[in-house]
Formats: C-alpha cells, sequence, structure tokens
C-alpha cells in the first residue's frame, strides 16, 4: 500500500480548497461582472421613452429573450443588411452576377453616408463593389443602384423566400415623395436575428454566400455603438442604422460564446439609446466571457 507523507497529504488538501475556492470565486464573479442580466436588459428597456426594441441568441448555449422583437421599426440604414442577403439569393439561382456592372448619374446620387456620391460625374461599379460600399460604409447610392436594378419586386419576393415578413424594402432611400406618402421601410428585430444565426451556421444560402457576407459585415466601418466599449477590433459581424431619432445595431459578436444581438428604436434619444447599446453590448461580452471560463475550469 503506497503511503504519502503528511507533507504531501497537507499539500493535496491545501490544492483541493484552492480549487474550490477558484471554482466557487468563478461563480462569484460571474455574477458580480454580470451587471446587466436578462431583467435587467428588460426593465431598463420597459422604462425607456421612444419605440424601443431588443433581440439576444447565444449561439452556445441557445438561450433566446427580447424586447418588441416581433414588431416592426423604420430601419434606416440596417435595412441593406437583408437586401445584401437577397441579392446573395439571387447571385445563387443565376439571376444576379457580381461581375456586372451599373452606371450610376449624378442626378442619382443622394446625400448622406458613403462614397460614390463624391465621385465626379457618372460612376460604373460592378455589383460586388456596390454590395461591398453597402455594407461596411452604408453607401446610400450604392444601396439605390443596387435596388434600382434588381426591382422593388424582385427584392420583395427574394425576402419573403428569406422568411422576412415584416421586414420590408419599399423604396429607395432619400425618395421623400413617397416616404411623404407613407411609403417605408422596415425591419423587425427577430428576423434580423435569425438572419445573422444562418450566417454563423453558415446556412444563409449556401455557405459560400454566409461567409461571403460574414466576412463583409466583420469590416464594418461605423463601430461607435456595439463596439464603443470594446476593444479595438473586436470580432463582430454587424450593420448599423442611424437617423436623427433612430439608432439600430445588428450582428454576430464573436466571444467565447458567439452570440446574436438586434438593437432597435425609433423616435429615441439618440446618444440615450446608444449608451444602452454600448453598456449592453459589453456585459452580454463579459457573461459570455465569464461563462466560457467557467465551463473549462
Amino acid at each position: 500500500m503506497q503511503r504519502h507523507s503528511p507533507c504531501l497529504r497537507k499539500r493535496r488538501a491545501d490544492s483541493e480548497r484552492r480549487h474550490t475556492h477558484r471554482r466557487k470565486s468563478w461563480r462569484y464573479l460571474e455574477k458580480r461582472r454580470n451587471p446587466i442580466m436578462k431583467e435587467q436588459i428588460l426593465n431598463e428597456l420597459s422604462q425607456m421613452e421612444g419605440k424601443v426594441g431588443f433581440y439576444y441568441h447565444n449561439l452556445v448555449t441557445g438561450e433566446t429573450y427580447g424586447y418588441r422583437e416581433k414588431e416592426p421599426f423604420l430601419p434606416a440604414s440596417v435595412i441593406k443588411f437583408p437586401l445584401m442577403a437577397a441579392i446573395l439569393l439571387l447571385r445563387s439561382r443565376g439571376e444576379a452576377d457580381f461581375r456586372e456592372e451599373i452606371l450610376i448619374h449624378q442626378d442619382q446620387k443622394v446625400p448622406g453616408c458613403g462614397a460614390v456620391q463624391h465621385i465626379t460625374g457618372e460612376v460604373t461599379l460592378d455589383m460586388e463593389t456596390l454590395g461591398k460600399l453597402m455594407i461596411t460604409i452604408s453607401d446610400n447610392t450604392a444601396t439605390n443602384a443596387l435596388l434600382r436594378h434588381y426591382t422593388v419586386p424582385k427584392i420583395r419576393e427574394a425576402f419573403l423566400e428569406l422568411g422576412l415578413i415584416g421586414t420590408q424594402f419599399n423604396r429607395e432611400l432619400w425618395d421623400l415623395e413617397r416616404e411623404a406618402r407613407g411609403i417605408n421601410n422596415y425591419f423587425v428585430p427577430e428576423e434580423i436575428g435569425i438572419l445573422l444565426e444562418k450566417i454563423y451556421h453558415k446556412t444563409l444560402v449556401n455557405e459560400e454566400s454566409s461567409i461571403w457576407l460574414d466576412d463583409i459585415m466583420r469590416q464594418q466601418q461605423i463601430n461607435h455603438k456595439m463596439g464603443g466599449h470594446l476593444i479595438m477590433d473586436y470580432p463582430m459581424a454587424h450593420k448599423t442604422g442611424d437617423e436623427e431619432d433612430k439608432a439600430h445595431d445588428v450582428g454576430i459578436v464573436y466571444a467565447k460564446q458567439p452570440f446574436v444581438v438586434c438593437f432597435a428604436s425609433n423616435e429615441v434619444d439618440v446618444p440615450m439609446y446608444e449608451d444602452f447599446i454600448r453598456r449592453t453590448t459589453k456585459a452580454l461580452v463579459e457573461q459570455a466571457e465569464l461563462a466560457d471560463n467557467a465551463e473549462t475550469k
């Protein structure tokens, strides 16, 4: 029978106590460093003025919850994300060619985000370039060029095929005449969240399309909301939307436990809601990091 010295037994006992303490510490730390849990997020949303929405889905545990996540919101530039998904669907059927070029006339350029409006004279760009500009720098002129080319009816059909019912692209951006007639675009946080989940699982249209769109969305240049309290270049594939009283951000956050999150707001105090987006995203990242660390202990 093997015998152990009292010193060795003591060292082992001390080691076991340290491991037990460490496990308890992780559970304690997880509670202490998780300042905005589900109830707190939903409670804060319920007290905000204006119309606000939220959708969350943990891609590892499956935890899902939301706030007014099934309701339509005026989307600003978030609508550009499902438009790109629809074009990828058309491409998979041979109805769109990334190499095809579009001529943009001077009077078709619109203000707001983007670079195409600043190029002198008429501009000819291929479909892939327009798509990249639409997503990475939220180019309004590029977006309108794509929508005109593929037409609203065809994009509407593609949206329905992608499972987008309340999410609708009904008119070009900066179309003030149609806007005055009440013709608007809409997005539903839950529908957009499910679209993002398909990208993660590489089932949005097909694997190639999912990888392409994930890569482009990771190159997003507007990062002051979801990425505002995270380290620079924290891995995210996302798309924002901004107008006078609207602040949106939707995407996949590649924490140790990746998750999808969609923030939506209409008729709100934009700086206040953007602060909520930053704080909440950071808290959800901390939760995901700690949960993953705790599982490995």
